[in-house]
């Protein structure tokens, strides 16, 4: 190419312009490689793409026994030189939970740029691979094992000239799941079924939640949804962690707690009036079952019957109002009551991270208050919004009588064995309780009964959903008024229904806690799925109805596709 540019043109011309002229004084001709020449050259461009005595793979996929063998005979003949085994990222369960297991980055990608620098100073070499969501990084250090290291002998010309291994590295340790996942199938299937066939309006989606509600281990989690461009239904779990909604009712049973600890109501002070309520300024205020009359409730037949007035009047109380006229004028700090609500709400899980092992969560919505009317609707679940782990995470903590415990999705964590398998269990994760609820064991037991009451009473709103179980549940339903904040663009912000459901089983003893939501549903819809699907997956964890025997089966099923 020097010879091509004149002696006038190398003096008065330098950098990036000389270079273009070089480039440009290249023909076809020049370049006509053959197969061999170019497979040489793109080796040499992947080894000069390296660090010096930084290890760089040449070629890791579809590599033949006849290259290995080429090269393993020849490896004295080329110092800086060798073979070794790869590894590369599998799913036997194919879909299943991926979106919570994560990704690696590739070869290519390397070090995440925002990680390099802290990767680097661990020992990381810039195209080492690594997790680069949710769990796979959530527990890289675990995941990742040690790296060989080796003392490298160069000449006065930087040549390598001996390697010798100082330390065989090891492999990485194993995750072993909370996660039952015969149990994760017939969930995901439920939770697929329901949207293939129950979809309605802008409805695209559900998301299905349960775990042990005495240690927080996750038994199954699972979101599903339609693709709007495609029409298939994908795995949409991590909405779990960080998509919030408005709940609606499901939350009363924290108003009705919160009532306690605020002292607007007591065990000798817990009768209210159900009645609409005409505030002046503010939006009627009336229950389902009441549009006109005077019913007196306490806390438990309050939540049996999802009463908006009594959790209204409650939120009335915490700003210093017990007594109501028609037309009142609303006069209490509302903001305050709103600030009061939300730490009681907090200690639950409500509106704050739940410290599930993943990262990434989100901590819901904390809306911005503009009148006095809002303080009502926020006591019954109308105003700010919540993750389903938040809500999974909350009836948790009334189950289990206060404790506040942590999600978690790892159990145990284990070493690889000389064979590749699981190893010695090197760490045991333990319960992690955040808080304790500062309310009377007889206070919490009254929500509790409550709570019985809406899946067992006469007026329970989810009693016929739950009528014949081999097991007693309690529960609540909810309903919320919300706009739409889906993928359609064009139709953002039209009033939709969100049906939740909160529950838990045995009522007496309980093992499992479940949370299920069914977004964007029609205004004026009268489906129920957020009820049938959690009948399908408490009977599933139970093995009882359609479920009887039906585990070893799906077991069996998993056996055979492992096999293949």
């Amino acid at each position: 190419m020097n010879k091509r540019i004149s002696e006038k043109q190398k003096e008065t011309l330098s950098g990036t312009e000389l270079y273009q002229l070089q480039v440009d004084s290249v023909t076809d001709e020049d370049i006509q490689f053959t197969v061999e020449e170019q497979e040489a050259a793109a080796i040499f461009k992947r080894m000069n793409g390296g660090y010096a005595l930084s290890t760089i793979n040449i070629k890791s996929e579809n590599v033949t026994n006849d290259e290995i063998a080429k090269v393993s005979e020849n490896l004295l003949a080329l110092p800086g030189i060798d073979t070794g085994t790869d590894w590369v990222r599998t799913y036997p369960e194919k879909d299943m939970l991926k979106s919570i297991l994560g990704n690696v980055t590739s070869e290519s990608e390397g070090l995440p740029e925002n990680k390099a620098a802290t990767y680097l100073a661990q020992g990381y070499a810039r195209n080492d691979r690594v997790g680069k969501s949710d769990l796979e990084l959530q527990y890289e250090e675990v995941l990742s094992g040690s790296k060989s290291k080796s003392e490298t002998e160069t000449n006065q010309n930087g040549d390598i000239v001996n390697t010798i291994q100082s330390y065989a590295g090891e492999k990485g340790d194993n995750l072993v799941l909370t996660i039952d996942m015969d149990y994760q199938k017939i969930v995901q299937d439920i939770a697929k079924q329901s949207v293939a066939t129950e979809s309605e309006g802008l409805n695209n989606s559900i998301y299905v939640v349960a775990a042990d509600p005495n240690n927080g281990e996750i038994l199954a989690m699972t979101g599903q949804k339609r693709n709007a461009k495609t029409g298939e239904i994908e795995d949409a779990t991590l909405d779990i962690i960080n998509s919030s909604f408005q709940m609606g009712s499901v939350v009363k049973p924290a108003t009705v707690l919160a009532g306690y600890m605020d002292g607007a109501i007591t065990l000798a002070d817990n009768t209210l009036v159900d009645e609409p309520l005409q505030l002046a300024g503010a939006k009627p205020i009336s229950s389902v079952f009441n549009r006109s009359g005077s019913i007196a409730l306490n806390d438990i037949t309050a939540l049996e019957r999802s009463s908006n007035v009594y959790m209204s009047k409650i939120a009335l109380r915490m700003g210093g109002e017990y007594d109501y006229y028609k037309n009142m004028a609303l006069d209490i700090d509302y903001k305050a009551v709103i600030k009061k609500m939300r730490n009681y709400y907090a200690q639950f899980g409500l509106g704050v991270k739940t410290g599930i092992d993943l990262p990434g969560e989100g901590s819901g919505f904390l809306g911005t208050a503009d009148n006095p009317g809002l303080a009502l609707q926020f006591s019954f679940g109308q105003y700010d919004t919540y993750t389903p782990i938040q809500l999974l995470q909350y009836v948790s903590t009334i189950a289990n009588g206060g404790k506040r415990i942590a999600p978690r999705l790892i159990d145990e964590i284990r070493s690889t064995d000389a064979n590749g398998n699981l190893g010695a269990v090197q760490t045991q994760l333990e319960t992690e309780v955040l808080n304790i609820i500062d309310v009377g064991e007889t206070e919490m037991g009254r929500v509790q009964q409550g709570m019985y009451q809406v899946t067992n009473g006469a007026n329970g709103s989810a009693t016929s959903y739950f009528r014949g179980a081999e097991y007693t549940v309690a529960g609540k339903t909810g309903t919320a008024e919300a706009p739409y904040y889906g993928d359609q663009t064009d139709r953002i912000g039209e009033l939709t229904t969100n049906r939740t459901f909160v529950g838990y089983a045995p009522y007496d003893n309980p093992e499992i806690a479940v949370f299920v939501i069914v977004p964007y549903l029609p205004n004026t819809n009268t489906n129920h799925e957020n009820t049938i699907v959690a009948r399908k997956v408490l009977d599933a964890y139970f093995q009882v109805g359609d479920y009887k025997n039906l585990s070893g089966e799906i077991a069996e099923e998993h056996n055979e596709d492992t096999e293949e």
